[in-house]
């Protein structure tokens, strides 16, 4: 009898731990979380900025499956949870961009988004994203315009916006050139490149009233062909030519200026110049003035993240980290950072294993959290845009490899208007930092 009564406890206790394994809480905590990732993985894009951010991703979701990342990310996956890798490749346009992230969520049926570098593409999925009610996190787009002109609650960017790069190349320029006489500008022609020129040159003449502006050159993106505003810059005789090029024009422009001798009177800069540095040498003149939107690859302060990206990977890429590879890492480890404290708020003893949305987009608001680029504060668009400080140093080619000197850091406050100051009016009213650290508010 008591041998029967102890084999019906076994069996009833077994069957217990089975029907316990396969709750719908228990499914939910072993389920992968499915990350939608968006990057240029074919076009002009893609070599210098897509597939250095994909390779980054791997790296990185792979040391946090296997949870060898260092402290504060040792956990494994997001809470426990190991991580699934879903790739989309962000070219063909906007139009794409949208019907894609309708797939991701749809079809795919991804739990996060991360991803998109071009200015059009942001701006055309940040609303389809709200209307999906996906938390998507932005990996790059320089418009400022996302959480200026607009206030979402599902849609994060991990990165600061271009105002930062703008600005403090100004400051950049100005204590290395003060006495400077003319500016000219070459860039491609789209939100990015018309934004990043309109807040550089009126930086610039807010620092310099006196600069003369002798030209601005607008190239089609993707072009290839630069002949005509090379001509152009050359005939302007300026001091300095500031460009926002990026991918295959920039990779295009800088040889075809350099045969026609363009860098031999005029200085070049080149706000987002970092990622290309390790494909450019003996294509960019010495002298140039170089950033890489952010702290990012050799402005990056040293610490254990930033050599466990670059160890990891070089690993996969045998090669260093370029600045969209810091960005998917500030990306990645922002959500994670959000996931795992909205973990931290399940009540003990509750059948609630994983973070509800609202948990997580509570965690992420106005978070300030470590990466390989240093500190990121999540700071604007009412929690929303990440700030961050910048640098910027000067370009020396040394034994066929480009180096970078002269590096001057810039803070958050010094680059980034306040909250609820529209980047241009903060810049035409002459870029003062006051007002910038406002305590975080107690309602959204």
């Amino acid at each position: 009898m008591n041998i029967r009564i102890s084999r019906l406890s076994i069996l009833a206790s077994l069957l217990f731990c089975v029907a316990l394994a396969f709750s719908p809480a228990s499914l939910a905590q072993s389920k992968p979380i499915r990350i939608g990732l968006v990057t240029f993985l074919s076009g002009p894009a893609a070599a210098s900025l897509g597939i250095p951010a994909r390779l980054a991703a791997e790296a990185i979701v792979g040391s946090l499956n296997s949870g060898s990342a260092p402290a504060p990310y040792a956990a494994k996956g997001f809470g426990g949870r190991k991580l699934e890798l879903v790739f989309i490749d962000e070219s063909g346009g906007a139009a794409r961009q949208v019907a894609v992230l309708r797939a991701l969520v749809s079809r795919k049926q991804v739990d996060f988004v991360v991803g998109y570098t071009g200015d059009g593409n942001c701006l055309a999925v940040a609303p389809v994203a709200e209307e999906l009610r996906i938390i998507t996190v932005l990996l790059d787009c320089g418009t400022p315009r996302i959480f200026e002109e607009a206030s979402y609650r599902y849609v994060f960017r991990s990165r600061s916006h271009s105002t930062m790069d703008a600005v403090a190349g100004a400051l950049y320029l100005s204590e290395n050139r003060p006495g400077l006489k003319s500016l000219a500008g070459i860039n491609q022609n789209y939100p990015w490149g018309r934004e990043s020129w309109a807040d550089f040159s009126a930086a610039m003449l807010s620092l310099n009233p006196d600069l003369a502006i002798t030209t601005s050159q607008w190239a089609k993106f993707g072009s290839g062909n630069y002949a005509g505003e090379i001509e152009a810059l050359g005939r302007s005789d300026s001091e300095v030519i500031f460009s926002s090029f990026w991918g295959d024009d920039l990779e295009a422009f800088t040889p075809q200026a350099m045969a026609k001798n363009l860098f031999s009177r005029s200085q070049l800069m080149l706000v987002a110049g970092e990622a290309h540095l390790g494909r450019l040498a003996g294509s960019i003149p010495d002298g140039s003035i170089v950033g890489a939107r952010g702290t990012n690859g050799v402005f990056a302060p040293r610490s254990a993240l930033q050599d466990w990206l670059r160890q990891i990977y070089f690993e996969s890429a045998r090669d260093v980290p370029n600045y969209p590879a810091y960005s998917m890492a500030q990306a990645l480890l922002g959500l994670k950072s959000a996931y795992e404290k909205a973990t931290e708020q399940i009540a003990p003893g509750t059948r609630q294993r994983n973070p509800g949305t609202d948990a997580i987009i509570a965690a992420f608001e106005y978070q300030s959290f470590d990466t390989p680029s240093g500190r990121v504060v999540m700071k604007l668009g009412r929690g929303h845009q990440a700030v961050t400080g910048t640098a910027y140093g000067t370009a020396r080619t040394v034994n066929g490899r480009i180096t970078i000197g002269n590096i001057k850091h810039y803070t958050a406050e010094r680059v980034q208007p306040p909250e609820g100051v529209k980047s241009r009016d903060w810049i035409n009213a002459g870029m003062n930092p006051g007002g910038w650290l406002s305590p975080r508010p107690s309602t959204r």
